[in-house]
């Protein structure tokens, strides 16, 4: 089941840890950047049922 409450102890400096990971990079690089965090965390996170439930709560 996907954890939907707040997990972290510091979010706002995980948050800026992300913004500040992108300083620098173009559009592409910002793109291939995203994809790798995404797939990397997918990968650690690895229950398919849990990612499926993610990518329908983020969906538009």
């Amino acid at each position: 089941m996907l954890q939907r409450t707040l997990n972290l102890v510091r979010p706002d400096d995980v948050y800026n840890a992300i913004v500040d990971a992108h300083k620098g990079l173009d559009d592409e690089q910002c793109r291939a950047f995203d994809a790798k965090l995404i797939l990397l965390l997918v990968n650690h996170i690895g229950d398919e049922a849990v990612i499926r439930e993610a990518l329908k709560e983020a969906a538009p």
